[in-house]
């Protein structure tokens, strides 16, 4: 899994992290973790859920939102490494958001190990269901 997953080489403590990640629940401005290329008009969005859970040594985030801004998921990812690793306090998540500064929160967490399990449409758009359901990057229909 080497070239599938993030590696962080400090031990990383996912219920703290998990415990940040619940200040970026509901409609918010997300300018702390808007890439500088950022393209969308408007920062708001809604994170309708977000856990961090621990699975051996694999640490998994998961964030449902309405739609995600340029690197959102990548900086939100790196700023909770910072609160899992202990440089940064449980705290400091909802402080970033509320302070809407990108320069002050984390680094951008690599794109390696960061996947877009799904995607889903309300169902006004009249879109067709997929026959395999939701669709996963990487994964392959089974005969």
């Amino acid at each position: 899994m080497r070239s599938q997953v993030t590696w962080h080489r400090q031990e990383l403590d996912a219920n703290v992290m998990h415990l940040a990640a619940q200040a970026l629940l509901g409609e918010q401005d997300f300018s702390a973790f808007r890439a500088a290329s950022c393209q969308s008009r408007t920062p708001m969005r809604n994170v309708q859920s977000v856990a961090v859970v621990r699975h051996g040594d694999l640490v998994l985030l998961e964030i449902t939102a309405n739609a995600f801004l340029h690197h959102m998921v990548r900086n939100i990812a790196g700023s909770l490494l910072a609160v899992g690793d202990r440089r940064q306090s449980i705290e400091w998540v909802a402080q970033l958001l509320s302070l809407r500064d990108r320069r002050l929160a984390a680094e951008t967490a690599p794109a390696t190990g960061l996947y877009l399990a799904g995607v889903e449409y309300p169902a006004i758009f009249g879109l067709p269901e997929t026959p395999y359901g939701p669709m996963m990057l990487g994964t392959q229909p089974q005969s």
